[in-house]
């Protein structure tokens, strides 16, 4: 449970807030779309605080990285509440998201320094399904939030979360990284990994896999509300509802993960999901283009980002038990990546914009369609991959 909710930061963090943005921009006296860009510079800092927290814990410790990181996030969270420009907020908010990518990341590298690789696997799957809570109450907690406390109330209760975590992992996380399992290189040759990462097939085609389903949701998250409240005409409660059965997907696949894989085996699962996601993508396809398809897109969407919950914890757990020295720089890329192609398929719905609101499905059939080629791709180099057991 301490676990999962430290992976809950990043999504914590983004979905809390999202209520009072048209508050914080009446209260700095600032144009939307460069309030917007806070989420934008948070998804950045985030990317880039994982990428830095997985190589320096492989050779410092999981325990003192992320206290450090978890510190820095109050501290940041602080200067959010008491911003008094929009400039200044978007700072702390980057601040806020390096600090926040400790505890997200190195919560994982600690299931697997624990864990034997496929019963990591099972609880990160345990772990997804608290993190999948997240985007169901955070918005509403932010909505109470805003109307008792105001906007500052939003960041106030991102600094007490970050102060119990704080104590929390002070008082009850050991390190599970003993001194002679840690990486013994200098910290310049520790970064190099990430090189020899993207240049392993095996670790790429498991980085596609995850990452590009992780992607396709990003796009279904960014046009979402135009293709529904817009052009269905769904009333912005409605399509609150929509969005919560969708993580309630997320949440049921993370549990029958939990249940399976180890009968089944983490390159099956992953085979299932890149497929089902491909599948509920051509079903999205075929159901735009005609009239009263709408039912059908919304259980092709419910498949596509319900298979987010396969094959993230499967793809995460094989990378780390391909790299077992190396597990914090291993699980840093994938969730890096996961951000960093989220980001690029949430830009490219917004540049292939389109009133009928398909450039949604084909940026989620290239994602759907690119996971499911790296899992084939990935099946074919199966041998390179240490069996987990």
């Amino acid at each position: 449970m301490l676990l999962g909710a430290l992976v809950a930061f990043g999504p914590l963090a983004i979905d809390l807030y999202l209520p009072a943005l048209p508050a914080i921009a009446r209260g700095l006296s600032a144009p939307a779309e460069v309030v917007q860009l806070s989420v934008t510079v948070f998804l950045a800092g985030f990317s880039l605080g994982m990428l830095f927290y997985g190589p320096i814990s492989d050779r410092y410790g999981r325990r003192v990285v992320m206290l450090g990181g978890i510190l820095l996030f109050v501290v940041a969270s602080l200067a959010c509440m008491l911003a008094n420009t929009v400039e200044s907020l978007i700072l702390a908010r980057f601040v806020q998201a390096l600090g926040g990518g400790a505890a997200s990341v190195l919560a994982r590298a600690v299931v697997r320094d624990v864990y034997p690789p496929l019963e990591a696997i099972r609880k990160l799957s345990l772990m997804a399904m608290v993190t999948a809570i997240a985007p169901l109450l955070a918005p509403l907690l932010g909505s109470v939030l805003l109307a008792s406390l105001g906007w500052r109330g939003t960041f106030a209760a991102l600094l007490l979360w970050g102060l119990f975590s704080l104590c929390v992992v002070w008082l009850y996380l050991p390190e599970t990284l003993p001194t002679e399992r840690r990486g013994q290189l200098p910290l310049a040759q520790a970064f190099a990994v990430y090189g020899r990462l993207l240049l392993d097939p095996v670790a790429l085609g498991l980085l596609l896999s995850g990452g590009m389903s992780f992607a396709a949701m990003f796009a279904y998250i960014t046009a979402s509300p135009f293709y529904f409240i817009d052009l269905a005409g769904f009333l912005p409660a409605s399509y609150g509802l929509l969005f919560a059965t969708n993580a309630i997907g997320i949440f049921i696949a993370n549990y029958l993960n939990s249940r399976l894989v180890k009968s089944t085996g983490a390159i099956r699962m992953i085979g299932l999901g890149s497929t089902v996601g491909f599948a509920g993508a051509l079903l999205l396809c075929l159901a735009s283009f005609v009239s009263h398809g709408l039912p059908v897109v919304i259980i092709g969407l419910f498949l596509v980002v319900s298979m987010t919950g396969l094959l993230g914890a499967n793809c995460i757990g094989l990378l780390m038990a391909h790299y077992p020295q190396n597990a914090g720089a291993a699980a840093a890329l994938f969730t890096a990546s996961q951000f960093g192609l989220g980001m690029q398929a949430s830009a490219a719905v917004s540049y292939f914009h389109d009133p009928s609101g398909r450039s949604m499905v084909w940026v989620i059939l290239a994602c759907t369609a690119t996971s499911l080629t790296a899992c084939l791709l990935l099946r074919r180099q199966q041998a390179g991959l240490k069996p987990p057991g």
